[in-house]
């Protein structure tokens, strides 16, 4: 479990440097190309457990974590270890506001199950 919060805490370093001095194409992009690898080991690591070593490095990162940041360090975790995880990036009307979860096949992973009726889908990467 250390490794994989020392992993999750370096992504989000990461993903705060693409954000803070690229667009934000370029963490679309990281997450995106972010492929899912064949894991030969029959330990998979679970989905929850890389979840929550994401939430647990979230709380002692130095600044706030956002959701898209997130999300994306959720989802490329995922996908390395073998997963099939999308980030999705929704958008509610009233009140405007975005939100970006981590679902596999169609399971909300990181967040409420009902996020998906709360947020309009825009994306899915």
């Amino acid at each position: 479990m250390a490794r994989l919060l020392a992993e999750s805490f370096l992504l989000l370093l990461e993903l705060e440097w693409r954000i803070t001095f690229y667009e934000l194409r370029s963490l679309h992009r990281r997450v995106h190309t972010a492929g899912v690898n064949v894991v030969q080991s029959p330990s998979l690591r679970s989905a929850e457990e890389i979840c929550r070593a994401v939430d647990l490095a979230c709380i002692f990162y130095p600044k706030r974590v956002f959701c898209l940041q997130r999300s994306a360090a959720a989802t490329i975790l995922l996908r390395h270890s073998g997963i099939r995880a999308e980030m999705v990036i929704g958008a509610q009307l009233q009140p405007f506001r975005f939100h970006a979860w981590v679902e596999l096949e169609g399971v909300v992973l990181n967040d409420r199950p009902y996020v998906r009726d709360i947020y309009q889908t825009l994306e899915r990467c």
